[in-house]
């Protein structure tokens, strides 16, 4: 039997990373990586069963090379930073990553490749005290968001477009935060998890400082979760064309998280809030009800039980303090 080929792109990010690992486990794939700058981490880098290939995914040439041939596409290569590059320089966002997915579900197509995975986001919804449905987008994107949901909006539809015209399947997934270990840790560029994990554990004054007043609130859903969900969908999915929400499903305020970061590090250190700071005022939960009820989804890891994990292995790896 003929095995699958499947190319996950961004190799060496965080969930493009955790992608091919958990992909190693199983004998019935051939596995191909792409990465761009960074080396993929080691486990990935050193791996004999992973064929690793250095592209420029807004380059159209070599775009082509990597597609040609492979029966699956992981889209997880994009240009991702923190909330503070998400206000003041949304730009990054937006040009590179609509011309990278523009060309590569374009390749797909006319390649034949059987089934594209896109991660989307969930910038494109509007604060809501309900848990959202996919169907709940009504367009009424926040400011701060502008940029970033619309190109996640315009890459969605063109998904659906793609499917409509030719024979590959599209699935858009609209994850909440994923969080765990190999995220971005460094302060300009992490989102609320990793920032704060960085800031507890390295903390030596005894003092934590919060942007904003801690009352924002996140879905926040660890990454093997959104891997097993991966893992379904290409196995399940029979529509050409499937958008589904991805998340744990329940509302976490940041200064909750910031407590529960501290009581799993045993430390004593006291919180303190700075309004002067850039923040997002963005609450949102997710309504999974699609993804369990469609391919019997459903998440296997607490956020306590994430935290744990996160921790240990932040630990393991930075035994002298990580990036600060």
């Amino acid at each position: 039997m003929q095995k699958q080929k499947i190319l996950v792109c961004g190799a060496s990010g965080f969930i493009g990373g955790h992608m091919l690992g958990k992909l190693l486990q199983r004998d019935d794939v051939e596995l191909y990586g792409v990465y761009c700058k960074t080396q993929p981490r080691k486990a990935v880098a050193e791996s004999k069963r992973i064929k690793l290939i250095k592209a420029d995914l807004t380059d159209k040439n070599q775009i082509e090379k990597v597609v040609q041939g492979m029966d699956v596409i992981i889209q997880g290569a994009a240009v991702t930073t923190g909330a503070k590059d998400t206000i003041t320089r949304p730009y990054l966002h937006v040009t590179d990553n609509a011309v990278m997915n523009a060309l590569l579900f374009r390749a797909a197509f006319e390649h034949k490749v059987k089934h594209v995975i896109f991660f989307s986001c969930t910038t494109m919804y509007s604060p809501s005290p309900k848990p959202l449905r996919e169907e709940d987008f009504n367009h009424q994107i926040i400011p701060k968001y502008h940029g970033v949901a619309w190109t996640k909006v315009y890459n969605e539809k063109m998904c659906d477009f793609y499917s409509r015209i030719g024979s590959t399947k599209y699935t858009a997934i609209r994850h909440s935060n994923i969080y765990g270990p190999y995220d971005k840790f460094d302060l300009d560029r992490s989102h609320v998890f990793g920032a704060t994990v960085n800031k507890v554990l390295n903390n030596t004054d005894g003092t934590l400082t919060v942007w904003g007043d801690g009352s924002e609130g996140r879905d926040l859903l660890y990454v093997s979760d959104l891997l097993d969900f991966v893992e379904l969908v290409v196995a399940k999915q029979t529509e050409k064309f499937e958008l589904l929400n991805l998340g744990c499903g329940e509302n976490i305020v940041i200064r909750d998280l910031v407590q529960k970061l501290i009581a799993a590090s045993g430390k004593k250190i006291k919180i303190q809030y700075d309004t002067t700071k850039p923040t997002l005022n963005f609450n949102i939960t997710l309504n999974c009800d699609k993804a369990r009820k469609q391919f019997g989804w459903s998440p296997k890891v607490g956020l306590d039980e994430g935290i744990q994990k996160t921790l240990k292995w932040y630990r393991e790896t930075f035994p002298q303090g990580g990036p600060r």
